[in-house]
Protein backbone atom coordinates (compact mmCIF):
# COMPACT_ATOMS: atom_id res chain seq x y z
CA UNK A 1 0.00 0.00 0.00
CA UNK A 2 1.35 3.41 -0.77
CA UNK A 3 -0.09 6.83 0.81
CA UNK A 4 1.24 9.83 -1.22
CA UNK A 5 4.63 7.94 -2.51
CA UNK A 6 5.26 6.18 1.41
CA UNK A 7 5.27 2.88 1.29
CA UNK A 8 3.79 1.46 4.45
CA UNK A 9 4.34 -2.20 3.81
CA UNK A 10 7.35 -4.05 6.32
CA UNK A 11 9.83 -3.67 3.67
CA UNK A 12 9.31 -0.17 2.22
CA UNK A 13 9.44 1.10 5.57
CA UNK A 14 12.94 -0.60 6.74
CA UNK A 15 13.98 0.93 3.32
CA UNK A 16 13.11 4.15 3.46
CA UNK A 17 14.35 4.36 7.05
CA UNK A 18 17.97 3.24 5.64
CA UNK A 19 17.65 5.02 2.69
CA UNK A 20 17.24 8.61 4.86
CA UNK A 21 19.67 7.16 7.29
CA UNK A 22 22.33 6.81 4.14
CA UNK A 23 21.58 10.46 2.75
CA UNK A 24 22.01 12.44 5.94
CA UNK A 25 25.66 9.83 6.30
CA UNK A 26 26.71 10.89 3.16
CA UNK A 27 26.36 14.43 4.01
CA UNK A 28 27.69 14.50 7.20
CA UNK A 29 30.83 12.60 5.96
CA UNK A 30 31.81 15.26 3.20
CA UNK A 31 34.95 16.95 3.67
CA UNK A 32 36.26 14.35 6.12
CA UNK A 33 40.14 14.72 6.58
CA UNK A 34 43.01 12.10 7.63
CA UNK A 35 44.03 13.77 10.73
CA UNK A 36 39.96 14.04 12.48
CA UNK A 37 39.30 10.30 10.64
CA UNK A 38 42.11 9.07 13.48
CA UNK A 39 41.57 11.98 15.63
CA UNK A 40 41.81 9.82 18.86
CA UNK A 41 39.70 12.12 21.58
CA UNK A 42 40.81 10.53 24.81
CA UNK A 43 43.73 7.94 25.92
CA UNK A 44 42.97 4.21 25.18
CA UNK A 45 40.07 4.60 21.84
CA UNK A 46 39.84 1.98 19.91
CA UNK A 47 41.28 2.49 16.03
CA UNK A 48 43.19 1.31 13.55
CA UNK A 49 46.72 0.34 14.08
CA UNK A 50 49.60 -0.87 11.88
CA UNK A 51 49.44 -4.49 12.37
CA UNK A 52 53.32 -4.30 14.03
CA UNK A 53 51.60 -1.51 16.47
CA UNK A 54 48.58 -3.17 17.60
CA UNK A 55 47.73 -3.22 21.04
CA UNK A 56 44.29 -4.87 21.26
CA UNK A 57 44.34 -8.81 22.20
CA UNK A 58 41.83 -9.43 19.22
CA UNK A 59 42.54 -6.97 16.26
CA UNK A 60 42.03 -8.07 12.86
CA UNK A 61 42.24 -7.57 9.53
CA UNK A 62 43.89 -8.96 6.37
CA UNK A 63 46.58 -6.07 5.53
CA UNK A 64 48.92 -4.04 7.06
CA UNK A 65 46.16 -2.13 9.46
CA UNK A 66 44.08 -3.79 11.48
CA UNK A 67 40.68 -2.84 13.76
CA UNK A 68 41.19 -2.77 17.48
CA UNK A 69 39.52 -5.51 19.55
CA UNK A 70 39.64 -6.20 22.88
CA UNK A 71 39.17 -9.34 25.32
CA UNK A 72 36.35 -11.05 24.75
CA UNK A 73 33.83 -9.79 27.11
CA UNK A 74 30.09 -8.79 27.36
CA UNK A 75 29.44 -5.09 27.83
CA UNK A 76 26.69 -4.07 30.51
CA UNK A 77 24.51 -2.65 27.96
CA UNK A 78 24.03 -5.70 26.39
CA UNK A 79 23.14 -7.73 29.26
CA UNK A 80 18.77 -7.44 28.25
CA UNK A 81 20.29 -8.81 24.83
CA UNK A 82 22.04 -11.99 26.34
CA UNK A 83 18.81 -12.38 28.69
CA UNK A 84 16.62 -12.45 25.68
CA UNK A 85 18.58 -14.85 23.77
CA UNK A 86 17.86 -17.00 26.52
CA UNK A 87 14.24 -16.12 27.34
CA UNK A 88 14.09 -16.91 23.81
CA UNK A 89 15.08 -20.69 24.31
CA UNK A 90 19.52 -19.93 23.09
CA UNK A 91 21.30 -22.48 25.30
CA UNK A 92 24.11 -20.86 27.13
CA UNK A 93 26.51 -22.63 25.52
CA UNK A 94 25.26 -20.83 21.71
CA UNK A 95 25.17 -17.65 23.55
CA UNK A 96 28.86 -18.34 24.71
CA UNK A 97 29.59 -18.50 21.20
CA UNK A 98 27.95 -15.99 19.67
CA UNK A 99 29.61 -13.22 22.05
CA UNK A 100 32.95 -15.05 22.20
CA UNK A 101 33.18 -15.65 25.47
CA UNK A 102 33.04 -18.30 28.18
CA UNK A 103 29.92 -20.32 29.63
CA UNK A 104 30.46 -19.22 32.73
CA UNK A 105 30.59 -15.69 32.02
CA UNK A 106 27.11 -16.12 30.47
CA UNK A 107 25.80 -17.71 33.19
CA UNK A 108 27.28 -15.27 35.35
CA UNK A 109 25.38 -12.14 33.50
CA UNK A 110 22.30 -14.30 33.51
CA UNK A 111 22.53 -14.67 37.28
CA UNK A 112 23.35 -11.43 37.65
CA UNK A 113 21.40 -9.53 40.15
CA UNK A 114 21.30 -5.49 41.23
CA UNK A 115 22.87 -3.04 39.99
CA UNK A 116 24.68 -3.48 36.39
CA UNK A 117 28.32 -3.29 35.98
CA UNK A 118 30.12 -0.42 34.67
CA UNK A 119 30.03 -0.63 30.82
CA UNK A 120 33.63 -0.55 30.20
CA UNK A 121 33.08 -0.05 26.59
CA UNK A 122 36.28 1.88 25.32
CA UNK A 123 35.73 5.30 23.34
CA UNK A 124 36.44 4.69 19.78
CA UNK A 125 37.67 6.98 16.43
CA UNK A 126 35.53 7.67 13.04
CA UNK A 127 37.96 5.04 11.69
CA UNK A 128 37.11 2.49 13.88
CA UNK A 129 33.36 2.93 13.32
CA UNK A 130 33.80 3.05 9.89
CA UNK A 131 35.69 0.14 9.92
CA UNK A 132 33.13 -1.60 11.65
CA UNK A 133 30.02 -0.81 9.47
CA UNK A 134 32.46 -1.78 6.36
CA UNK A 135 33.58 -5.66 7.75
CA UNK A 136 29.64 -5.83 8.74
CA UNK A 137 28.03 -4.87 5.73
CA UNK A 138 30.40 -6.60 3.42
CA UNK A 139 29.79 -9.99 5.52
CA UNK A 140 26.25 -9.38 5.82
CA UNK A 141 25.89 -9.20 1.44
CA UNK A 142 28.55 -12.43 1.98
CA UNK A 143 26.47 -14.37 4.43
CA UNK A 144 23.14 -13.10 2.64
CA UNK A 145 23.58 -12.44 -1.04
CA UNK A 146 27.09 -14.37 -2.23
CA UNK A 147 28.87 -17.39 -1.50
CA UNK A 148 28.95 -17.89 1.95
CA UNK A 149 32.42 -18.60 2.58
CA UNK A 150 34.47 -15.03 3.30
CA UNK A 151 35.37 -14.32 7.24
CA UNK A 152 33.88 -10.97 7.27
CA UNK A 153 37.05 -9.97 9.25
CA UNK A 154 39.17 -10.84 6.52
CA UNK A 155 36.90 -8.90 4.05
CA UNK A 156 37.99 -5.25 4.26
CA UNK A 157 41.07 -4.14 3.84
CA UNK A 158 41.27 -1.47 6.53
CA UNK A 159 43.51 2.05 5.23
CA UNK A 160 44.42 5.18 7.07
CA UNK A 161 43.46 7.33 4.12
CA UNK A 162 39.61 8.87 4.85
CA UNK A 163 39.10 9.05 1.71
CA UNK A 164 40.12 5.94 0.46
CA UNK A 165 37.80 4.40 2.99
CA UNK A 166 34.84 6.21 1.91
CA UNK A 167 35.49 5.04 -1.83
CA UNK A 168 35.06 1.83 -1.14
CA UNK A 169 32.81 2.32 1.75
CA UNK A 170 30.17 3.67 -0.36
CA UNK A 171 29.34 0.77 -2.64
CA UNK A 172 29.51 -1.81 -0.48
CA UNK A 173 27.11 0.08 1.28
CA UNK A 174 25.26 0.68 -2.05
CA UNK A 175 25.32 -3.12 -2.78
CA UNK A 176 23.65 -4.50 -0.12
CA UNK A 177 20.82 -1.67 -0.75
CA UNK A 178 20.47 -2.70 -3.89
CA UNK A 179 19.92 -6.45 -3.20
CA UNK A 180 17.38 -5.70 0.10
CA UNK A 181 15.18 -3.84 -2.14
CA UNK A 182 14.34 -7.14 -4.34
CA UNK A 183 13.65 -9.22 -1.57
CA UNK A 184 10.19 -10.71 -1.52
CA UNK A 185 7.54 -11.10 1.60
CA UNK A 186 8.72 -14.74 1.63
CA UNK A 187 12.21 -14.15 2.17
CA UNK A 188 11.37 -11.66 5.19
CA UNK A 189 10.26 -14.30 6.93
CA UNK A 190 12.68 -17.21 6.01
CA UNK A 191 14.86 -17.93 8.98
CA UNK A 192 18.51 -18.52 8.19
CA UNK A 193 18.78 -16.32 4.97
CA UNK A 194 21.49 -14.98 6.58
CA UNK A 195 23.99 -17.31 7.58
CA UNK A 196 26.17 -14.39 9.54
CA UNK A 197 28.59 -16.32 11.31
CA UNK A 198 28.96 -13.46 13.93
CA UNK A 199 25.76 -13.44 16.49
CA UNK A 200 22.33 -15.04 16.06
CA UNK A 201 21.32 -13.78 12.00
CA UNK A 202 20.72 -18.10 11.44
CA UNK A 203 18.37 -18.18 13.86
CA UNK A 204 16.09 -15.62 13.11
CA UNK A 205 13.74 -14.18 10.72
CA UNK A 206 15.87 -12.09 8.05
CA UNK A 207 13.43 -9.07 8.62
CA UNK A 208 14.81 -9.46 12.34
CA UNK A 209 18.32 -9.24 10.64
CA UNK A 210 17.25 -6.54 7.99
CA UNK A 211 15.69 -4.30 11.30
CA UNK A 212 19.18 -4.87 13.25
CA UNK A 213 21.38 -3.69 10.33
CA UNK A 214 19.30 -0.51 10.17
CA UNK A 215 19.96 -0.17 13.76
CA UNK A 216 23.61 -0.43 13.41
CA UNK A 217 24.06 1.79 10.10
CA UNK A 218 21.99 4.53 12.18
CA UNK A 219 23.39 4.14 15.49
CA UNK A 220 27.13 4.49 14.45
CA UNK A 221 26.80 7.11 11.94
CA UNK A 222 25.22 9.56 14.49
CA UNK A 223 27.81 8.47 16.67
CA UNK A 224 30.68 9.11 13.66
CA UNK A 225 28.63 12.59 13.66
CA UNK A 226 28.96 13.42 17.29
CA UNK A 227 32.97 13.02 16.66
CA UNK A 228 33.02 15.14 13.71
CA UNK A 229 31.33 18.05 15.90
CA UNK A 230 33.24 17.11 18.82
CA UNK A 231 36.71 17.60 16.28
CA UNK A 232 35.31 20.86 14.75
CA UNK A 233 34.75 22.50 18.39
CA UNK A 234 38.02 20.94 20.23
CA UNK A 235 39.90 23.26 22.13
CA UNK A 236 43.53 23.73 21.37
CA UNK A 237 45.86 24.42 23.62
CA UNK A 238 48.93 27.00 22.06
CA UNK A 239 52.58 25.60 22.88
Amino acid sequence: MEIEGVRTDRLGLLLDQFDKAREMAGVRLAGLGDEEYLWEPVPGCWSLRRRAEATTPRAFGPGEWLLDLGAADIPASEYAEVARQAAGGMSVEKIAEDWSVTVERVEQILAHTGEPEPDETPVTTIAWRLGHLHYEFAGNWEWTFGERRQDPKQMIDFSPSAALTLERFWPVIDRWRADIGALTEDQLDTVGLSQYPYGSDPEEPFISVLCGANLEFIHHMAEIALLRDLWRARVTTPR
